[in-house]
């Protein structure tokens, strides 16, 4: 929505429409905001982290704080910035991209939206409230069941009801595909943005109740006494690493299969070309998933599991390069005779087959045990992940942000600053992390808050954190090309990149019900394959008609916030007998909308066929 429209109608209006909201397009501007947020709160952690370790014997910050920094810092980059961010682009594109109307369940969609905003809430809310959760982002037991204070209560409510969100996403955008695709659009005519997608969302499915388990067992640990992970009361705490790592490590191809989407869409849109190895592609999106699940105690090579544990893990880490490298390759031959276009989305897509090679390349160097005693919980661990991680999933973010933001604001962003963000963030990128490679192997331990001047770790460390600064320019610049081109009120028009799929049939950007007519798919590329013939558009796949819409509904915010409000009263409960108050009515309010929910006979509403054809003339 333009600053234009917004001044227009009121920002109360504006303001009432996105919290009561169902549709995917505005859905996708709200987990952009909210993600966006979170990335920029945990950029700030990241920056105070290594302005902390660009010196030897540094006291920027206490040594508890920068405990809670750390901490903080991956968190919330994994489940509240990169998570909302991909959900933002599967919420813009991903109907557009099966010629949809709309998600499966789009109350669902905006629950789960208001579900990961107050979940992130109630996490940042321990800052003020006596510590934020100082245990690391995987939060190891024994140590994050002993840590004083609710820093770690926050974080395991927080995480709970972001998680609950997530997880409604994943079985949203299932359905969606499989039921709402438009007429003939098969499996293998799917884009391979949609593909990935939908297996990332099978990973959410089987990977997140790992997690809620080891949650709740937490909890039971931390607040009624249990002892699911307290060895001296009989529990186990690599239990714990188990639980953690088994949602774990799915979760890092659930962040980076999506972005292996995008950049597919980018390598054949610049390239003029259709992808090579579509089929390929799939199965090896496929096979990552299921390898996926097979790996995840790579993560645990030294807690003694044994020498014949740690060599299925070992073969199955290496296993999962081989459809990675597929992947790679086809990339490569899609752009080999392609006329390449360089704009920015296609910088992006170039900058990340190196870096992510290389994170890849270290993966399997960390997949060898014996060396892994040599690597383990050092920096080199720390880059090679931050290789993976940036160099694939943050890099796929800024390179289909700038490719969709035609669609999700109808403004094309501008390119000279596009190109500004991408340089001084890709050589940020390698100054921050390809020294951290050598740190480690020179044995700087990871999480330490300072280090001695005799270790000769100085100067890795501050190119290190001079690298960070550059990183932190390029998405300063990013946010002020955001504000430029919604100011600057230029249009963008429906296809400005000579795309080849679904989503540049609608203008920019897409009006509420996407499509007066739902298109007919004649073959992958669907848009391609008309422009081929001439046509420009797809044929219609039947006649013009009233649409049916949901209604927008503020059930969705009330659940959550009902949610929210229950949080803190499970956090306080053993402290405070007032915090019983906030239990039971959090969990009243949060009941009692989804009773009205069940009994409310919503039937939405038609937009008729004559608004339709006004629009068109």
């Amino acid at each position: 929505m333009s600053v234009a429209t917004a001044q227009k109608r009121g920002f109360g209006a504006v303001l009432w429409d996105y919290l009561t909201t169902v549709d995917h397009k505005k859905i996708a501007h709200l987990y952009l905001f909210g993600g966006g947020f979170f990335f920029l709160l945990g950029g700030l952690e990241a920056m105070a982290i290594r302005i902390q370790l660009i010196k030897p014997e540094n006291d920027f910050v206490s040594a508890g704080f920068y405990d809670q920094l750390m901490t903080m810092h991956g968190t919330t980059m994994i489940f509240l910035a990169a998570m909302p961010l991909i959900f933002a682009l599967m919420n813009a594109i991903v109907p557009l991209q099966i010629g949809a109307r709309d998600v499966a369940f789009p109350f669902l969609n905006s629950l789960g939206l208001w579900l990961f905003i107050f979940g992130g809430l109630l996490l940042n809310f321990s800052w003020f409230l006596g510590g934020a959760p100082d245990a690391g982002w995987t939060a190891y037991a024994p140590f994050s069941v002993t840590s004083p204070g609710h820093g770690v209560d926050f974080y395991v409510l927080g995480l709970q009801i972001a998680g609950a969100g997530t997880l409604m996403a994943g079985i949203n955008f299932l359905v969606t595909i499989i039921n709402m695709r438009a007429p003939g659009m098969t499996y293998m005519r799917m884009p391979l943005f949609t593909w990935t997608v939908f297996v990332a969302s099978v990973l959410i499915l089987f990977a997140f109740p790992a997690l809620t388990v080891g949650l709740f067992l937490l909890m039971f640990d931390r607040m009624f006494g249990t002892a699911f992970f307290d060895v001296g009361l009989g529990g186990n705490a690599i239990v714990w690493q188990h639980l953690f790592w088994i949602f774990g490590h799915p979760e890092v191809y659930i962040l980076i299969l999506p972005l292996f989407g995008v950049f597919s869409e980018i390598f054949s849109t610049f390239s003029k070309k259709r992808l090579f190895g579509y089929t390929a592609m799939v199965f090896a999106t496929i096979l990552i998933a299921f390898f996926g699940f097979m790996v995840w105690a790579h993560h645990m090579f030294t807690v003694g599991l044994g020498p014949v544990a740690n060599s299925i893990f070992a073969l199955a880490t290496m296993a999962i390069a081989v459809p990675t490298g597929i992947k790679i390759f086809n990339w490569l031959a899609t752009m080999w005779g392609g006329s390449i276009s360089l704009k920015s989305p296609m910088l992006w897509a170039l900058g990340f087959i190196p870096s992510f090679t290389i994170g890849g390349m270290t993966g399997v160097m960390v997949a060898t045990v014996v060396a892994d005693y040599q690597y383990h919980d050092t920096y080199f661990v720390v880059a090679h992940f931050h290789y993976v991680i940036v160099g694939g999933t943050i890099f796929g973010l800024f390179a289909g942000l700038i490719y969709w933001w035609p669609k999700l604001f109808g403004r094309v962003l501008h390119e000279g600053m596009n190109k500004l963000t991408f340089w001084t963030f890709f050589i940020g990128f390698h100054l921050t992390f390809m020294v951290q490679h050598f740190l480690g192997l020179m044995g700087m331990p990871r999480r330490y808050w300072t280090y001695f001047e005799d270790q000769q770790l100085d100067l890795g460390n501050l190119i290190s954190t001079i690298g960070a600064f550059f990183m932190a320019f390029g998405v300063i610049v990013f946010l002020i090309n955001a504000i430029y081109s919604a100011v600057k009120h230029e249009r963008a028009e429906a296809d400005p990149w000579d795309g080849r799929t679904l989503e540049w049939t609608v203008a920019s950007p897409a009006p509420e019900y996407n499509f007066k007519q739902t298109p007919l798919v004649r073959g992958l590329d669907a848009l391609w394959i008309e422009k081929m013939e001439g046509n420009g558009t797809p044929t219609p796949a039947e006649p013009l008609g009233s649409i049916h819409m949901p209604n927008s509904s503020f059930l969705p915010f009330i659940m959550s916030l009902g949610l929210f409000i229950a949080g803190f009263g499970f956090i306080y409960q053993t402290d405070y007998n007032w915090a019983y108050i906030l239990l039971f009515g959090g969990m009243a309010v949060a009941l009692g909308s989804m009773l009205i929910r069940s009994l409310k006979d919503d039937h939405g509403h038609h937009i008729p066929k004559e608004e339709l054809e006004r629009e068109a003339d």
